[in-house]
């Protein structure tokens, strides 16, 4: 369980951490730099994300989605100095229990 979140929180940081470099980039006028290397650090991100253990690409990624939430909010209370407000964290937990439902759930 403990490599899971690990690798989840990994893939994250990789997408969000790619994606804000694209943003600075494109919508912040930084140099052609930071979009490139946003580029390398989201395919990072895909190649993270293959190391999961589940046998489903499918399940995996709609997890992740879950975890992806959390960790934009966390993004941009860090980086952005946006704070969450209380919906904010409350979707945020019900998306983890989600998550924790479709991995973890006992199926034959």
């Amino acid at each position: 369980m403990w490599k899971a979140i690990g690798l989840f929180f990994l893939a994250g940081v990789a997408e969000i951490g790619g994606g804000y470099l694209v943003w600075l980039w494109l919508r912040e006028g930084k140099s052609a730099t930071w979009g490139l290397i946003g580029g390398l650090v989201l395919f990072l991100y895909g190649v993270i994300a293959t190391f999961q253990a589940f046998p489903s690409f499918s399940r995996v990624y709609a997890a992740y989605g879950g975890v992806f939430i959390l960790l934009s909010i966390l993004w941009g209370w860090g980086i952005d100095q946006k704070s969450p407000d209380q919906y904010d964290w409350i979707g945020a937990g019900i998306c983890l229990i989600g998550v924790a439902i479709m991995l973890w759930a006992p199926r034959n």
